[in-house]
């Protein structure tokens, strides 16, 4: 689940970057959602071995 959203926040992340950083800081929050989607997931994975 947590991989999937780091792979949708950083899609989303890449297509507001490119697209003349019209959300602003917006743009940099989603990758820091994304990020730490993507600790979440990584975390919880080695709780779980």
């Amino acid at each position: 689940m947590f991989l999937g959203l780091f792979g949708l926040f950083l899609v989303l992340w890449l297509f507001g970057f490119f697209t003349q950083h019209i959300f602003g800081g917006l743009i940099h929050l989603l990758l820091i959602v994304a990020v730490i989607s993507l600790f979440a997931h990584l975390f919880t994975a080695r709780a779980n071995t």
